[in-house]
């Protein structure tokens, strides 16, 4: 089937809003050196794009202004010195941006096969959460079998993942929502579900744990939460920050508690990590999580699927923060 020469996108006309988001016709990309073109059937929307949307994004050069991190679809083309992907071949891939497109060049490194089982729209909604997880929770945060874990916000697409994947590798996790329909979603995925409008997520950690506290929190809160995730950590315990939605400065920081336990207070940007930083990411994830999915589990959680013209709305939603698990948009 012959390439179209123009494609649609949905490009950020100015920094704004969900209805910044308008789609418009732009030529077809080509595969450059060690990449490879996807025909995208499906896109993640993450955080991200919202962020970069409002213009709070710190782009660097070589990121694509246009939104997605994340896409599934068909190979269509190979770049020079690819050999692991063929024209035809079904993939899911981690993109440097431009996912909310009809195609999307992405570097053959952080491109993997669909695992077995999945359609395209949980095969797009894979990448950029399996990715960050793994990176963050296990990689950063050193979680493994007989570990404990807090998730802040337990019900998004980074939440769920977490969730399932510490269920699957023995990790003992507990996990914050801001209400009980949420809560139950994540006692349903094995953790001890913390509503964190009426209970202090540090207090209730030290009562479940006997004092002990968790080995690592993820949390996408930042400034608002430090003092509280210290409170939750044990002994050596490591802090991994994703996001800063409850603000990106930390004040009043209790550094005496952070001494005490020789705590570990980092984080991490995925999009900003260099390609071989990545390569090796997804060749783990190859490893451990692929034979996972394949067998029919942990696949992630579907909250709603818009159409790639209606990515305004998908923002929206996102936003509005109703969601349990991953919002996707369909490509025709």
């Amino acid at each position: 089937m012959k390439r179209p020469q123009t494609m649609t996108l949905i490009e950020i006309t100015q920094p704004g809003g969900p209805e910044v988001l308008q789609p418009r016709q732009a030529p077809v990309p080509t595969a450059g050196a060690g990449e490879v073109l996807i025909r995208v059937h499906a896109a993640g929307v993450n955080r991200p794009d919202v962020i970069q949307r409002a213009g709070k994004y710190p782009m660097k050069p070589g990121m694509s202004p246009i939104p997605g991190l994340e896409v599934a679809g068909e190979v269509v083309a190979v770049g020079a010195g690819v050999g692991d992907f063929c024209i035809g071949d079904k993939v899911c891939a981690l993109t440097n941006g431009g996912g909310y497109a009809q195609y999307c060049a992405v570097p053959a490194s952080q491109t993997l096969p669909v695992p077995e089982g999945l359609n395209w729209e949980q095969a797009a909604a894979v990448p950029e959460t399996f990715f960050t997880v793994w990176a963050n929770l296990f990689e950063m945060g050193g979680a493994r079998q007989g570990k404990r874990a807090l998730i802040h916000g337990g019900t998004s697409g980074i939440g769920t993942t977490a969730l399932m994947l510490c269920r699957e590798f023995g990790i003992e996790a507990f996990a914050t929502a801001g209400s009980e329909e949420k809560c139950a979603v994540i006692r349903q995925l094995g953790a001890e579900a913390i509503n964190y409008r009426d209970q202090d997520f540090a207090q209730v950690i030290t009562e479940k744990t006997a004092g002990r506290g968790v080995d690592v929190v993820l949390d996408i809160m930042g400034g608002s939460y430090l003092n509280g995730n210290v409170a939750a950590l044990a002994l050596e315990g490591r802090l991994v920050m994703l996001g800063f939605l409850g603000g990106a400065i930390a004040k009043d920081v209790d550094l005496p508690a952070i001494m005490a336990k020789r705590a570990i207070v980092t984080g991490s940007l995925l999009r900003s990590r260099t390609l071989e930083e990545k390569a090796v990411i997804a060749q783990q994830l190859r490893e451990h999580v692929w034979p996972v999915l394949a067998a029919g589990r942990c696949l992630p959680m579907i909250d709603q699927v818009y159409t790639l013209e209606e990515a305004s709305q998908a923002h929206a939603r996102m936003e509005a923060g109703d969601h349990v698990g991953k919002i996707v948009l369909r490509v025709e």
